[in-house]
């Protein structure tokens, strides 16, 4: 009676490994299941047509920029941004728009609105984290024109705006 080969079967090791790995494997599906049906992908695009539009109006708005020679140098400090013409210029000096695009993180994207001063320098109060990787646009509020480009922050000199 003592002997190894007459335990009974739950005192064993195989069994419980043979049950555990499907187990476990059904778990983990599961748990991705439930992840695939309750979250959803943002960089996920429904209307593909739409979005297509969408490009060929921005590609309109940076050749406008082309035309018009606007290049813009931009400095953003941890409270603060500046924005000058280095060349070309917002002809009416409405204000501009400047968009931060996360890489990533589509939660982190925010527009901030610069306004001329006396000095011509385009100026605005910074309240989000800018650390990270970004893809900046300026442009007027009526999108007649666009400049854009993909920057690190935080950097320690001004960036040039290109179209």
């Amino acid at each position: 009676m003592n002997n190894p080969e007459n335990k009974v079967w739950y005192k064993q090791f195989w069994p419980w490994f043979l049950i555990i790995v499907p187990l476990t494997s059904m778990v983990v599906s599961f748990t991705m299941m439930n992840f695939a049906f309750t979250t959803q992908d943002s960089m996920v695009v429904d209307d593909y047509y739409k979005e297509g539009k969408g490009i060929n109006v921005k590609l309109q708005a940076i050749e406008r920029a082309k035309a018009l020679n606007i290049q813009a140098d931009v400095s953003v400090t941890n409270d603060a941004i500046e924005v000058s013409f280095a060349s070309g210029q917002n002809i009416d000096g409405q204000a501009l728009v400047l968009d931060f695009y996360h890489s990533t993180q589509e939660h982190k994207d925010f527009s901030v609105n610069v306004f001329k001063d006396a000095q011509n320098v385009y100026r605005a109060p910074i309240e989000n984290a800018t650390n990270g990787k970004w893809r900046v646009s300026l442009h007027p509020m009526d999108e007649s024109w666009k400049l854009q480009k993909q920057i690190s922050l935080p950097s320690q000199s001004q960036f040039t705006l290109v179209p």
